[in-house]
């Protein structure tokens, strides 16, 4: 993008903001020692809604959690939030741009192996 001093600001024909979403990993998913059970609450960078609590008894809200926290969240959050084991249990079922689950399974084949056994994608 480019900006002259008092002028509008351009984007580039063709530019797609999707494509340069920074996503980020942690360095190995032995860090993810988040809980399992109870209820987790998030910050608005997560998620914005005025109550932004999941319980994690639920199936539904535990998908809703690790797809907002993978997509959104910053390491630290991955850190207290996820958990290795279920992440990788509920990895292919998780609500993802195409984008960030490739940045995730590109770091971590064991991720892509398990989209490639349940034939998710």
């Amino acid at each position: 993008m480019s900006a002259e001093p008092g002028g509008y600001r351009t984007v580039p024909r063709g530019y797609v903001y999707a494509d340069h979403i920074p996503y980020v990993t942690p360095e190995s998913l032995d860090e993810l020692r988040g809980p399992t059970t109870g209820i987790v609450t998030v910050g608005p960078h997560i998620d914005t809604s005025l109550d932004p609590t999941y319980d994690l008894g639920r199936r539904a809200r535990k998908l809703e959690l690790y797809s907002a926290t993978v997509r959104d969240g910053f390491v630290p959050d991955h850190r207290a939030v996820l958990n290795r084991s279920e992440l990788v249990r509920l990895w292919p079922f998780l609500n993802l741009p195409g984008r960030c689950r490739t940045v995730w399974e590109s770091k971590f084949p064991e991720l892509a192996a398990r989209s490639r056994v349940t034939g998710a994608a």
